[in-house]
């Protein structure tokens, strides 16, 4: 797993996205599959990110007088690190939970989400793909989606 700072263009809001590796993120940007989660930009980038260097032996800690601001990365402890991959994996198993009677729709979720939302379909649980302006399209339109916090792996990509 591999942590970036992402920023949104539009408003410049960062926040941390958690990915496999540096070619998931640029896969899942490549797809229009990233989102700032504040207002929705699909405009995301990496954010100016301070690399962790342990300090040296002989020299002195030094107080922080200021508080960080929201724009520059905090270092974490090894503690704080597992309690996150937990949260991360407590999340990963409820939405795979949640999505144990879903039927993947790849990307026909739009179609199948507004034909359920106006009663030309069954209501059922489903998932699927779609662009980020669709998602709000949809959203705009009252039509109840919320997107998933993990990328899902289409059925017919599993190996």
């Amino acid at each position: 797993m591999i942590v970036f700072d992402l920023k949104c263009e539009g408003q410049g809001h960062v926040f941390e996205a958690w990915f496999g590796s540096s070619a998931d993120y640029v896969d899942q940007q490549a797809r229009g599959l990233l989102t700032c989660p504040i207002c929705g930009d699909a405009q995301v980038v990496k954010a100016v990110m301070a690399p962790a260097v342990a300090a040296k032996g002989n020299s002195r800690a030094v107080a922080v007088q200021d508080a960080p601001t929201p724009d520059v990365p905090v270092a974490i402890s090894a503690g704080d690190a597992a309690k996150m991959r937990a949260m991360v994996d407590a999340l990963a198993q409820a939405q795979k939970k949640a999505l144990e009677g879903s039927t993947w729709v790849g990307r026909g979720f739009a179609e199948q989400a507004r034909a359920m939302h106006y009663g030309e379909q069954a209501n059922s649980s489903i998932h699927g793909e779609v662009a980020p302006a669709e998602a709000k399209a949809l959203m705009e339109e009252g039509v109840p989606v919320a997107p998933l916090p993990f990328p899902v792996i289409p059925p017919e990509a599993k190996n």
